[in-house]
């Protein structure tokens, strides 16, 4: 599945991503760190906030965190980059689901927070471009509302 996210647009092939998995109790250990962090940011935090920080990796058996690593380079400019890191996720999207499992693509408050990424084993200029939640789906995915296509075209 991480191979298959690999086959992304990669200008310079720079790679400028990497996978962290949490599985097993790394899922546990991440929990803590999420609940421990959101407790310091907020001290009056309401106990069942925290219990779901601390549950909320083990919602599935495994959930991959897409690192955005920047290479530097003069010729392949950094948004471009980014869009590999994006593409990364898309591909490990659809690679789960291909397979059969539910997979979702999810970039809360713990995608941002320097602690926790640091944490999570981050360096100072890599970024999470995204947690992708794996598992076997239970029940139909719901249908957000989408924009009328027609409205986003223009013809040239």
């Amino acid at each position: 599945m991480l191979a298959l996210a690999s086959r992304t647009p990669d200008h310079g092939k720079l790679v400028p991503w990497r996978f962290v998995v949490f599985s097993g109790e790394g899922r546990v250990k991440a929990g803590d760190i999420l609940a421990q962090r959101k407790q310091a940011l907020d001290h009056d935090l309401h106990p069942d906030l925290i219990a779901a920080e601390r549950q909320r990796f083990l919602r599935v058996p495994v959930v991959v965190g897409c690192v955005y690593s920047p290479k530097e380079s003069p010729k392949i400019p950094i948004w471009e980059q980014q869009l590999a890191a994006g593409a990364l996720c898309m591909n490990l999207l659809h690679a789960a689901r291909a397979m059969g499992f539910g997979a979702k693509w999810l970039s809360e408050w713990y995608a941002f927070d320097r602690e926790v990424l640091g944490a999570f084993g981050l360096q100072p200029h890599e970024d999470m471009a995204g947690y992708i939640y794996i598992g076997t789906q239970t029940e139909p995915q719901l249908e957000r509302k989408r924009p009328n296509i027609a409205d986003l075209i223009t013809s040239f």
